[in-house]
Order: C-alpha cells, then structure tokens, then sequence
C-alpha cells in the first residue's frame, strides 16, 4: 500500500512535535544525568525529529514542483542553497554520525552521537524550525 504524501505545513507540524519531544528528553536528561538508557532515548527521538525534518523539506520542494530527491544527503545539500538550513555541512555531518550509529557497522557511537545531538544537532533542529516557521506564515 502506497503511504500517502503529506503537505508542507503538516511535515512541519510533526516535526515541530518530534523536535519538542527531543527538547524534552534533552532536559530530562541534563536534570536526571545522562545514562546509557537516556541516550538511547535521545538518539531515538533525534532520529525521528531529523526524518520529520528531512521530510518537511522533501514536501517543501514538493510544492514547489521539484522531483523527488534521491537521498538525504541530496535534500540536504538543496535545503542549504534554498536557504531553509544556514549549516550544510553540519547537517551532513548529522547524516553520516547516524550512519554510523548503525548497528551494521562495528563501533560505539551512542555516547558520541547522543553528546552531539545535545551540542550541536539540536541546533540545526531548531534553527531550521525558525526559518521554516518564517516561510510557513507568508
């Protein structure tokens, strides 16, 4: 069964939803201490706040006429000559340190990836939330 494509503002509702879910465990996490099982949470609830996001941006395109995007990777690198993200680097680093996480591929990365979603991830989450809040409202 083909799932159904969402418009721009409703990918943006749900993203605004996971980010706010991310943010909450993030704070949770910063009270409580950060433990193996908070991390967990944390990569969990970032992971589905960046696929909300990397589908708000597929819809934006979307209703511009734009053909699919191959990967993530591709819609990155569009979002950040639209201007709907200010770090393209950033966010393909994002990309890559959740590949990594991958349970495929030999390695920790849950204490790594769950300190740069706290330090850094969560404000690309945040700043494209601003510019997509602006563009949404004209």
């Amino acid at each position: 069964m083909k799932r159904k494509e969402l418009d721009c503002e409703n990918c943006y509702a749900k993203f605004v939803e996971q980010l706010n879910d991310l943010r909450d465990l993030i704070q949770e996490g910063k009270r409580r201490g950060m433990d193996d099982r908070t991390r967990a949470d944390i990569v969990r609830s970032f992971e589905k706040a960046h696929d909300a996001a990397l589908e708000t941006i597929a819809a934006y395109f979307r209703k511009q006429g734009k053909p699919p995007f191959s990967g993530s990777r591709d819609a990155t690198v569009e979002a950040f000559h639209a201007n709907l993200i200010d770090d393209g680097q950033g966010w393909l680093d994002m990309i890559i340190c959740r590949i990594k996480y991958n349970p495929l591929y030999p390695g920790d990365y849950l204490g790594s990836l769950s300190e740069n979603i706290v330090k850094k991830y969560i404000d690309f989450l945040e700043g494209f939330e601003r510019v997509m809040e602006k563009d949404l409202e004209r």
